[in-house]
């Protein structure tokens, strides 16, 4: 196992729709360990294929249950809606407030290559949509309200305080 770099804004590969894994064998498995492996060393909660310099529909996962690894996921439905803050590994220190759906269904393969089908809500679900629009070539600041810099936020806050 192996860390990859992380793309990081301006990189066109962010930009960029994910291709379909055809075949779920030790290559895929091995991209999926270096997505974790790098996902830990950078103390984030997902991290999706293009991240990582890799144009294929994986997603890594750690909602602090576990390591979820999915292969060409997709939701197939939502449920209600949450606006909270979210952060990315390839934004560092940029933070903003995104709609999501609160509860979803998914669709995809795991690392062995078999189909799973399951639920998703709270932040499980967050963290999934964010990887998926990762993977369709979008990123959280699309969408997301009040987008700040973290030393923005801290600056705002100490000059409220004097």
């Amino acid at each position: 196992m192996a860390l990859r770099p992380i793309r990081l804004l301006g990189d066109d590969i962010l930009r960029k729709k994910a291709k379909k894994v055809e075949k779920v064998n030790d290559f895929i498995r091995t991209i999926l360990d270096d997505m974790a492996d790098t996902m830990y060393k950078n103390d984030g909660l997902g991290l999706a294929g293009n991240q990582v310099g890799i144009l294929k529909r994986l997603i890594v996962i750690d909602d602090g249950y576990g390591l979820l690894q999915l292969v060409n996921p997709t939701i197939t439905e939502r449920e209600g809606c949450v606006k909270k803050e979210e952060g990315c590994l390839s934004l560092p220190q940029t933070y903003g407030e995104v709609e999501r759906a609160e509860a979803i269904k998914v669709n995809a393969q795991d690392r062995k290559g078999r189909k799973i089908e399951f639920e998703a809500k709270g932040i499980l679900a967050r963290i999934i949509q964010h990887e998926i629009d990762h993977l369709d070539g979008k990123l959280f600041i699309d969408s997301a309200e009040n987008v700040y810099k973290a030393n923005e936020k801290e600056t705002a806050e100490n000059e409220e305080k004097e």
